[in-house]
């Protein structure tokens, strides 16, 4: 707490020498020839530190503390000097020290006060001694002529304290304690509250830890016997969080029984609270992950289990939230003006957001694709030139395993853009095969094959019969075309390619018994034999134009001779 004064001396001093150099710099200014302006000199700073209210008590705290009597008797409205304001500084000092609510850093720090009197506005509130009807601690704005206004302690209350020290002077702490632990200082700090940190606090926390290593076991048995399952494990009696709120809690109950110092009951009172708080949100970041695992197993039981990874980027989230909730309590607590801590996470915000642009797209894209359930995973989807399984679905990205067994990651700002074919979500599948028969097939062949494909398909159950076409479309360039329509019923992909190869074994069955045959890719090539008078053997002749004999012949087949097969 020393420290703290003398951080708070430091800032004073650092303001006075920015006031000064601007006032120098004002003057110069003034000097060098430029237009002359009204003058408006700066108010005088008190080196003391009474501006405030909160600079007065605190200053007048740390010149007690160091035994300044000189220095302390600034800081009171009265009009005794010498020996008797000497007297009565000290006995406001162990007033102060002794029965002072700890609200230090609730202190106004502003010239004008926080106005708690509005019809006394020169007056503020430092705090209450005693219960109900006990004496208000006031300090009153004085206009000193030559210092300007300053902040000391009313003259009222200066009036009640020798009356007050009476009561504050008897239940002091140090009149139990060995008298060595408190004359014994380091750095201004009595031996016994240097104790009190270093080996009290960890016993606070080490009591509870023992009792949870005796209780569990017991538990453990106990919980066993009632779930009638002989490998569940020993439960936490006293979790961790648990453990400090109760290490928070006996401080709390020390402070309200035993009579500290000003200094110190500030120090243990922020400790109590800082705990408290970190306990409150540990408890609260422990109840996130026990929701979260209750909410997980009921999306993979209902087959989400995409779901889950935003599931876990919300538990985080509020985890999050929980933390600054936290870190903001314990500013607000120790006086800091939240207005500035908000306005900087705001723009550590927007500049987070700004950096991680593509990143936020992708999570936003992925959340969008979660919850649309345009994918899930085992479905297997087609992705511009690539197929394959859906394998994991992240906030990120989702990946996708092939046939070949490699895997490639799609963007989900992506993948919310593009051409995506799910095709896993098909209700019926599409058999649609194309049957190209040798023109040596007859008529009534051709009718039988037709007759024969259809009733196959109709008899099989897995086929919509109202589907079922089986039409002679057209004359192609080498084979008589037949198309063969229908649509199955399957549950995946991998059950309609067993179904489709049963169907095409089935046709070809009805196309041998038919005496059918499939055709090959075929090319038919004429070749012109003819004689003429005059004209050399095998030329055509220009003049008369006959043709004597034709033969076709298959692209496959070979020619003898000079490439001609004479009748």
């Amino acid at each position: 707490m020393a420290m703290g004064h003398q951080k708070a001396s430091g800032v004073c001093l650092l303001s006075a020498g920015l006031l000064l150099f601007c006032a120098t710099a004002s003057a110069q200014s003034g000097v060098s020839g430029s237009p002359s302006v009204p003058a408006h000199p700066w108010p005088p700073q008190d080196p003391l530190g009474r501006a405030t209210p909160r600079g007065t008590v605190l200053g007048f705290l740390l010149a007690e503390r160091k035994e300044d009597h000189e220095a302390a008797v600034q800081y009171l409205n009265t009009r005794l000097r010498g020996e008797a304001a000497a007297t009565l500084a000290h006995q406001l000092y162990v007033v102060l020290d002794r029965g002072l609510p700890v609200r230090l850093t609730q202190l106004s720090n502003r010239p004008e006060g926080s106005l708690p009197f509005p019809a006394r506005p020169d007056q503020d509130l430092v705090g209450t001694i005693g219960g109900d009807g006990g004496v208000d601690i006031v300090v009153e704005r004085v206009d000193r002529k030559g210092n300007g206004s300053l902040w000391l302690f009313s003259s009222k209350t200066l009036a009640a304290v020798p009356d007050l020290y009476e009561e504050a002077n008897t239940i002091a702490v140090e009149n139990v304690i060995p008298e060595f632990l408190v004359r014994t200082r380091i750095g201004h700090v009595p031996l016994f509250e240097l104790l009190a940190l270093f080996v009290g606090l960890p016993l606070l926390y080490l009591i509870p830890t023992l009792v949870n290593r005796m209780l569990s076991p017991i538990a453990g048995r106990i919980r066993r016997h009632v779930g009638k399952n002989a490998d569940l494990p020993n439960p936490q009696v006293l979790p961790k969080p648990v453990r400090l709120m109760l290490m928070a809690l006996t401080i709390r109950w020390v402070l309200s029984k035993v009579a500290l110092s000003l200094l110190a009951r500030e120090f243990w009172s922020g400790t109590a609270a800082v705990i408290t708080i970190a306990a409150s949100v540990w408890i609260l970041i422990l109840c996130n992950g026990a929701v979260e695992n209750v909410i997980r197993r009921r999306l993979v039981r209902f087959g989400q289990n995409g779901a889950t990874s935003v599931l876990r980027l919300g538990r985080r989230a509020v985890d999050f939230l929980w933390l600054v909730a936290g870190i903001l309590v314990c500013l607000h607590y120790f006086g800091v003006n939240l207005t500035a801590a908000l306005t900087g996470l705001g723009i550590g915000g927007i500049a987070i957001a700004l950096a991680a642009q593509k990143t936020l797209e992708n999570v936003i894209g992925g959340i969008s694709v979660i919850f649309d359930q345009t994918v899930r995973v085992g479905d297997r989807v087609k992705v511009s030139d690539k197929d394959g399984f859906v394998e994991d679905i992240g906030l990120r990205s989702t990946r996708i395993r092939t046939d070949d067994r490699t895997v490639f990651s799609v963007p989900n700002s992506q993948l919310a853009m593009v051409n995506l074919e799910n095709i896993s979500l098909r209700d019926k599948f599409w058999f649609h095969q194309a049957l190209r028969l040798r023109y040596e097939t007859s008529a009534s062949a051709m009718r039988a094959i037709l007759g024969g494909v259809k009733t196959c398909l109709a008899q099989d159950t897995r086929v919509e019969r109202s589907s079922v076409r089986v039409r002679f479309i057209r004359f192609g360039a080498s084979s008589l075309d037949v198309e063969v329509f229908a649509y199955i019923f399957a549950g995946d992909w991998i059950q309609f390619l067993e179904i489709q190869q049963k169907l095409l074994l089935d046709i070809m069955e009805k196309v041998q018994r038919a005496g059918a045959s499939m055709a090959l890719p075929s090319q038919t090539v004429y070749l012109v034999s003819s004689k003429a008078p005059g004209a050399a053997q095998g030329a055509l002749s220009p003049v008369r134009g006959q043709v004597e004999s034709t033969e076709a012949l298959s692209q496959n087949e070979s020619i003898a001779g000079d490439g001609v097969r004479k009748p």
